[in-house]
């Protein structure tokens, strides 16, 4: 049975990722756990592992595209086996239904009324804070999903208003935008290191492992590494770890 690779939600309120490389080419025989792609989030570079033995077909994103969460971007097939008409995305918990045979240019042009089943929970906080409204929202999300950035394109393209006072921010999306920075740089203490560093040994210990680990069927990454290390790394210096409170200095365990 074919099986699909899709863009993974890695976060909460996650609605896309950024695609950044393909691991394997397609035509390229690939076992299950094996590191398949890497994708990015607003938070990390992940490694993503094949959900499925066989050969990676019907690869339909390019590296540096933005793909909406649950959507469909390759396809895993045994011998015998072809590329679905039909997909199955699953997006933000929910399952859709879509056909992918092609429609007449008349049709793909409709613009469909939002309903609650098509909107994402970030969209529509967005949307209340922003005043605007989803009927009057085109969804560029998987089967027609409204995601946050189609709200925001709304907020942004609503009719001119007077010139403000010098000083004062347009858009409510703006506004919105200006209260979160300020707020963010207030509360959170920010700094940022820059180091370059040779991975050889970490590629020697994965290696190693791996060749521990596979007897048991289990597969290790570089991401299993990092966390392991970065949890020896807090447990060693605590404070790198601790938060600021109204009491003072707070140690997370």
């Amino acid at each position: 049975m074919p099986i699909s690779v899709v863009m993974p939600a890695l976060e909460m309120a996650q609605e896309t990722g950024k695609l950044i490389s393909w691991l394997k080419k397609e035509g390229d025989p690939v076992r299950k756990g094996e590191p398949l792609l890497e994708i990015e989030t607003d938070k990390a570079v992940m490694e993503i592992e094949s959900p499925g033995e066989g050969v990676l077909s019907g690869v339909k994103a390019e590296a540096g595209a933005e793909i909406p969460v649950g959507k469909t971007i390759a396809w895993i097939l045994n011998p015998g086996e072809a590329v679905p008409v039909e997909e199955v995305a699953v997006q933000s918990g929910r399952q859709t239904m879509r056909t992918e045979a092609q429609t007449p240019a008349s049709e793909t042009a409709v613009v469909r009324p939002a309903t609650a089943a098509k909107i994402s929970p970030k969209a529509r906080r967005l949307a209340k804070e922003l005043n605007v409204d989803l009927g009057q929202v085109r969804g560029s999300g998987a089967g027609g999903e409204i995601l946050a950035s189609d709200i925001e394109t709304a907020a942004s393209g609503a009719k001119a208003a007077a010139l403000p006072e010098p000083g004062t921010i347009i858009s409510p999306m703006g506004r919105l935008m200006a209260e979160r920075t300020a707020q963010s740089w207030t509360t959170v203490p920010h700094f940022f290191v820059v180091r370059e560093v040779d991975a050889g040994a970490l590629n020697e210990a994965r290696l190693k492992i791996a060749v521990q680990v596979e007897k048991d069927g289990l597969r290790i990454t570089h991401s299993d590494l990092l966390v392991a290390l970065v949890a020896r790394v807090l447990a060693r210096h605590p404070r790198v770890n601790a938060s600021w409170t109204a009491n003072g200095i707070r140690t997370n365990a």
